[in-house]
């Protein structure tokens, strides 16, 4: 067997071999929640080589994941913008958030430079992005565009409504963390086991919605696909009834995962 491959913390021109190595190690990218299905895709692939190109730019982990937040924000908020122009910018920027996103991680990993403070600022720039982009879209379905003057209308108020339950949904998970660290409990470990509710009822609904995950729906990427769907909607009809319809979806579909997560999470070894 080959020795262990070994680097330079400071060394900033690593080959693709040495990089991936430390930037991408299996125990990492074999976690529970740890990979979106883009990232075992493609989007790994195309990661390590941002990566490589951004490590002798001098930039920090920190410095990427700004990027990141910048790049989501911005990139949900150009949905408002017309025709297919605003879809088409909203999956780009979704795929290249979810990119630099990756890249973060593994500009941290090469340098060795790990901090709270980027744990954080990762979690900020999933919140901001995943609640902008149905508040975007209510803008959208209420045919406001970036130069006309803010309108708010009922398809924006139906818009903020999906924005609150997403972040609502979102801090549920968090607040596992918070319960278990302010109890004296440990982390917990990043396995399917955790997460497996103790009811089997609603542990067979869970299994079952592996086959259709709705939840995906608020995720960026997916919910920048469906919103190009809409567009295309709109766009062949000379009206806004796709991104509306997809709104009007969301809402209930919103909800129901919001509340299937809290029980999931109450029913769970989670809290144990």
């Amino acid at each position: 067997m080959s020795a262990p491959l070994t680097h330079d913390p400071a060394e900033d021109h690593p080959s693709l071999e040495q990089l991936r190595a430390v930037a991408q190690p299996l125990d990492h990218m074999a976690r529970y929640n740890a990979e979106h299905w883009s990232g075992a895709l493609y989007m790994r692939f195309l990661s390590i080589r941002v990566t490589r190109w951004l490590l002798p730019t001098g930039i920090s982990p920190n410095g990427v994941t700004w990027l990141m937040i910048a790049v989501g924000v911005l990139g949900a908020f150009a949905l408002p913008m017309p025709g297919l122009v605003g879809p088409v910018v909203v999956v780009l920027a979704m795929q290249l958030q979810i990119l630099l996103d990756c890249s973060d991680g593994e500009v941290a990993r090469w340098r060795q430079r790990f901090s709270p403070a980027g744990i954080y600022l990762d979690r900020v720039g999933h919140y901001l992005t995943e609640g902008a982009i149905p508040i975007a879209l209510g803008l959208r379905a209420d045919g406001y565009t970036l130069s006309a003057p803010l309108d708010v209308g009922g398809w924006t108020v139906l818009g903020l409504l999906v924005a609150v339950v997403v972040l609502v949904n979102k801090a549920f998970t968090d607040l596992v963390h918070v319960a278990r660290a302010k109890t004296g409990r440990p982390m917990l470990d990043d396995v399917a086991a955790t997460a497996r509710s103790h009811v089997s009822g609603l542990a067979a609904v869970r299994r079952a919605l592996g086959y259709l995950p709705v939840f995906r729906a608020f995720i960026a990427v997916e919910a920048s696909l469906l919103a190009l769907v809409a567009g295309v909607v709109d766009v062949t009809r000379g009206d806004l009834l796709g991104s509306q319809v997809l709104l009007a979806v969301l809402v209930p579909l919103a909800v129901i995962t919001a509340g299937g997560h809290l029980l999931g999470v109450l029913t769970s070894s989670r809290l144990d």
